[in-house]
């Protein structure tokens, strides 16, 4: 009797794992066909250009002024839509470029390591091939910051300023002692399996900004959610994640130039450690040996550009000016 209730129990586990699987497998198709009617119904913005192989979206906007080269933090699922309101204030006196990294937006996502020097010899072909003319004002949210900081080393005569809204540099994680983050592999899943897309329609409130109505057309929040569910959390933003204090530790001993023009936007703090250490005292050492920089504190969130992108748009402007006169 004991036998027959184990040989039942396993019966009906098997059964649900099967059936499991069967959910699975329909989920990914079902998931794969939605998407490429996605792709087609939904084409790019702007130019899809070959780099290492594979396609990268480049979208432009504005023709005069100074060439201002949006970049992303990690994990934007769709850099230009999340950019577009700073875009269009900063278009009216510059002309904009937004790069998708590989595995962000209208780009493929590529099988080359997510390295510093990877990524920013991507961006500089990318931006030959789309023809767009340097120097560039390097603007950078978040994880980009470390790249713009190897780029304006490696490249100074391309970089004619940097502005970094809320960005992350390589000297943080000693400067906090801290540890750069990390992700697990199986997260890779999350978009090809459907459950990037799952999320995206039981919370659409956890992937979409966080700004005033109006700020954002509900044609591009519908766009956030269908290109979130392209490309969350897929392989390049997980080795993106993974390969961060590698990064860190090639680009960690080097500073602004002190030539360049520097300019960063962060929040208030809401603390101050027992060191009496914060975001705003770590940027001032990253400042001090520019001779023309500027930090302008922000009350809000990482994602500054949300909700201050008209702000924002005017500090660049003046401070270009200030640095650049009759430029």
């Amino acid at each position: 009797m004991e036998e027959k209730k184990k040989f039942k129990f396993w019966r009906i586990v098997r059964s649900i794992g099967l059936l499991l699987l069967v959910v699975l497998i329909l989920g990914v198709v079902a998931n794969m066909l939605v998407t490429k009617y996605e792709q087609k119904k939904y084409p790019a913005w702007g130019q899809l250009l070959e780099v290492s192989g594979k396609k990268m979206h480049v979208y432009s906007k504005g023709e005069t002024g100074n060439t201002i080269v949006l970049l992303s933090g990690l994990g934007t699922a769709a850099p230009v839509l999340d950019f577009e309101p700073l875009m269009n204030a900063l278009a009216q006196n510059n002309k904009v470029v937004v790069l998708e990294p590989f595995g962000s937006g209208w780009s493929e996502q590529t099988s080359k390591q997510r390295t510093v020097e990877n990524i920013v010899e991507e961006w500089r072909t990318a931006l030959q091939k789309a023809n767009v003319k340097g120097p560039y004002v390097l603007m950078s949210h978040s994880i980009s910051g470390i790249y713009s900081m190897y780029y304006v080393n490696k490249y100074p005569s391309e970089v004619k300023a940097v502005i970094g809204v809320d960005p992350a540099l390589p000297q943080a994680i000693e400067y906090f002692k801290e540890s750069a983050p990390a992700m697990p592999k199986y997260m890779s899943l999350a978009a090809p399996t459907g459950l990037a897309r799952l999320a995206s329609y039981v919370n659409p409130k956890s992937i979409l900004p966080i700004s005033a109505d109006g700020t954002y057309s509900e044609e591009n929040l519908k766009l956030t959610k269908i290109l979130t569910a392209w490309n969350a959390y897929n392989k390049n933003v997980v080795n993106e994640t993974n390969e961060i204090n590698n990064n860190i530790k090639k680009t960690k001993n080097l500073s602004f130039p002190s030539n360049v023009p520097v300019m960063i936007f962060t929040t208030k703090p809401d603390k101050v450690n027992e060191e009496g250490k914060s975001n705003i005292t770590f940027y001032e050492t990253q400042l001090k040996n520019v001779a023309s920089n500027k930090l302008v504190v922000l009350e809000g969130h990482h994602y500054l550009h949300w909700t201050y992108s008209k702000k924002i748009a005017e500090e660049v402007n003046e401070f270009l000016t200030t640095a650049y006169p009759g430029n």
